[in-house]
């Protein structure tokens, strides 16, 4: 007797009437057309129709303190003009219920696919609800968003964008009053509020946006933030088809670094993104044009902003002439040394304050400038930031914590090429400003006949070596990635490549296991974008009398330590069925 064959898909009424229902609510008759045709496909029994009905009908998109990303796409579950209405709709609510009704409110967008009429739906929402809502005038990079809304006095900021993700998302960024991304609890707040709201045809809407214009005030304030007088230096440059070439060219030019050169092919705003596979400057291939470039013209620097211009990564040329991109730790220890040597023996940040003796003995003045990492950054910028008199700690991942390190911050930076070098400009990442210092530092070392890479050795000599490495298992399953977490805590290593270990669990304050030994560091959290647990290694080792040496060792240090995280995940991880 034959098998029987497996149940074909089938639409079920509840999947089937809440897509009628959306289709009805809709304010967009393009998504609406959207939204039917794959409603009738599913009805007519197609399968990988039904599979994408459910998904859409699956939602709604979570509002966590980073907003909104989904593919752009009619749905609950996806970013179209409907969901920004109902989510403007409960930012409103809940803007009113923080006391915030009728003040300034500023809207930016990139150049992603639906982010123009995303921006203008979010707008007229606002407008309707009696917010003065100020839109700016063209596809800009989200630090502008940020400053703007410090510069204007604003209540909130509103960013359309998806970042460095794929090319088919789009997403929704919120700042609050004091120019940062918001912190909970007010996401829960704002996701009841939008809850609440009514169907997105019924939400008022309502013209009379004004236009502003930043861009130049924005530029004065960052191209205030070089300190050195040597400007010779030659750029390569790449903005990865997203909105900051412009203004990176502008603020570098304002600095005067005139000698730039940017990757023509991937100048342009594309919301395609055709010449790079993921346009992340972390991602293997990303870079290849902009290191190409940076050979060609006999570059000083090669700078890769992300899409939306927040991030930034640095590339250099070896001893042997190869080019290379840094790490994020390796740019944050640089710029974190750079500004921090500016600041040293300065007045303190935020008045007199109280002496402070930390946990190593050392002494700093409450009062001191204050330099922030997260806690799967490197911990370097604390070792530099202790040479330097001033204060150092570490917060949760996302740079909505960093941003509220404590008062006379003057630097943070995070591991995945955020940096903020000036809070007092944008208090955010911001790859703009980051690559004006980046390019001061440059100018500054040739001026000696010095590299960064001198400095990555000084700091070596001084700090020892901090190595560090990324360790990802991709689990598809949500709670098969849950039930890991709660074998590790449960149950964590004692011993890592030979080192004994304790563990700490970060829980309630945050998802993470953090396992320490002597000269080693590994932090377990499940990635708060992808369907992956992530893990950060951190392996530190005196520098000696041969610095190649104690690199060589920390390397093969890392390397057995990954080796050795591999087989505790391996033994942990539930076995998913094919």
């Amino acid at each position: 007797m034959p098998e029987s064959a497996e149940p074909a898909a089938r639409l079920t009424p509840d999947v089937r009437d809440a897509a009628y229902r959306w289709i009805v609510d809709d304010p967009d008759s393009s998504t609406q057309e959207e939204l039917q045709a794959v409603l009738a496909r599913a009805m007519a029994g197609d399968a990988e129709a039904i599979a994408e009905l459910t998904d859409r009908m699956a939602g709604p998109l979570e509002f966590g303190t980073a907003g909104l990303r989904g593919p752009v796409r009619a749905g609950p579950n996806g970013m179209n003009t409907a969901v920004v209405v109902r989510t403007t709709a409960g930012v409103a609510r809940w803007l009113g219920d923080s006391g915030h009704a009728g003040r300034p409110v500023v809207i930016g967008r990139d150049a992603r696919h639906g982010s123009d009429r995303f921006a203008t739906a979010a707008a007229e929402v606002l407008t309707a609800a009696g917010f003065a809502v100020s839109v700016l005038p063209s596809p800009l990079p989200t630090p502008l968003l940020a400053f703007a809304v410090g510069h204007l006095g604003a209540a909130a900021g509103i960013q359309i964008t998806a970042s460095h993700n794929p090319p088919a998302d789009n997403g929704y960024k919120l700042y609050d009053h004091t120019g940062a991304q918001i912190v909970p609890p007010a996401d829960q707040r704002i996701e009841a509020a939008i809850e609440a709201a009514p169907p997105a045809r019924q939400v008022p809407r309502a013209g009379g946006a004004t236009t502003v214009d930043v861009l130049d005030s924005y530029l004065a304030a960052t191209t205030r933030l070089p300190r050195g007088r040597a400007h010779d230096v030659r750029i390569a440059a790449t903005a990865l088809h997203g909105v900051g070439a412009e203004v990176l060219e502008a603020a570098l030019h304002g600095a005067g670094f005139a000698d730039v050169h940017l990757v023509d092919s991937q100048r342009a705003p594309d919301p395609d993104f055709p010449t790079v596979t993921f346009p992340n400057p972390e991602e293997p291939g990303a870079t290849d044009r902009l290191l190409a470039l940076a050979a060609d013209v006999e570059a000083d620097v090669a700078i890769a902003l992300d899409p939306d211009a927040d991030r930034c990564a640095l590339g250099v040329p070896g001893p042997d002439g190869e080019w290379r991109m840094l790490r994020g730790d390796d740019t944050g220890a640089l710029l974190g040394e750079y500004v921090l040597s500016g600041v040293d023996g300065s007045a303190p940040a935020s008045g007199a304050g109280e002496l402070i003796v930390e946990s190593d003995g050392t002494v700093t003045d409450s009062g001191a400038p204050l330099a922030a990492t997260t806690i799967v950054s490197s911990s370097l910028l604390g070792d530099i930031a202790r040479a330097h008199g001033a204060r150092y700690t570490e917060t949760l991942t996302g740079f909505k914590w960093l941003a509220r390190a404590g008062d006379g911050l003057v630097f943070a930076y995070e591991e995945a090429l955020g940096l903020c070098v000036a809070p007092e400009v944008v208090r955010d990442k911001d790859g703009i400003s980051a690559a004006v210092v980046a390019c001061d530092l440059v100018a500054t070392l040739k001026a000696g006949g010095r590299t960064v890479l001198d400095v990555l050795d000084d700091l070596a000599t001084r700090h020892g070596i901090h190595a560090t490495d990324q360790v990802s298992l991709r689990i598809a399953d949500l709670t098969a990635r849950a039930e890991l977490m709660t074998r590790l805590r449960t149950d964590p290593p004692s011993d890592l490549a030979g080192v004994t270990v304790t563990a700490e669990d970060l829980l309630p304050d945050a998802d993470v296991l953090r396992l320490r030994g002597d000269g080693v560091r590994v932090l377990l959290r499940p990635s708060g974008t992808e369907p992956k647990l992530k893990a950060y290694l951190e392996v530190t080792e005196p520098p000696g009398d041969d610095l190649a040496a104690a690199r060589s060792r920390a390397a093969e240090r890392l390397t057995t330590l990954r080796g050795a995280l591999d087989r505790v995940l391996a033994e942990s991880a539930p076995t998913e069925a094919p």
